[in-house]
């Protein structure tokens, strides 16, 4: 067992602004699987989504010192962080070009691997009981949360792809959020 096993979120966080290396190992055996399911719900392949586990760590760790537990817990900035540098990704010119470039068969298997990295998704989601706690949202705020925080969508990209207002969209997530906040408490 390591020696820094059931380290409180505040103490990790100063041995991380040290830049102390085994805290950011055990910060990655513990926090890796859960991050990695974030990637994975915006990125196409699982060799892309370890790329960009490794960007996330990467940039955790150099980015530690900006982190400010006034504004919100580690696990919340890590999981933004994941997400964004996802998108980045996925947004990322020479993704797109590969993604246009391919011939129909391997976009045909590359969507069966999706289907699978999703199964395997919800899994991990399931090991650290988020999956449990978004499932208790409403099914049109649950929607929400997946198309903006997993898919990458826009507030107007949802509105347009559930052809529903705008300001209905801002106004679900607001309510999403909300409901969100006070099952995570209930969790803790």
């Amino acid at each position: 067992m390591s020696p820094l096993h059931n380290l409180s979120e505040e103490t990790l966080i100063l041995l991380l602004k040290k830049k102390n290396q085994q805290a950011f190992s055990y910060l990655y055996d513990h926090y890796a699987n859960a991050l990695f399911g974030v990637v994975c719900r915006i990125v196409a392949s699982t060799e892309h989504a370890e790329e960009v586990i490794q960007d996330v760590f990467v940039k955790i760790w150099r980015h530690i010192d900006v982190f400010d537990a006034e504004k919100g817990r580690l696990y919340t900035w890590m999981i933004n962080i994941a997400r964004n540098t996802a998108l980045d990704h996925r947004k990322s010119k020479a993704i797109v070009n590969e993604q246009k470039n391919q011939p129909l068969s391997n976009i045909v298997n590359r969507e069966e691997e999706q289907d699978q990295s999703q199964d395997e998704l919800h899994t991990k989601a399931d090991f650290i009981g988020f999956r449990n706690i978004l499932d208790k949202l409403k099914p049109e705020w649950r929607i929400l949360i997946e198309m903006a925080y997993y898919e990458g969508y826009t507030q107007q990209e949802i509105a347009e792809q559930l052809d529903v207002p705008l300001g209905t969209v801002k106004t679900r997530t607001r309510a999403a959020f909300i409901q969100l906040q006070q099952l995570l408490k209930e969790y803790r």
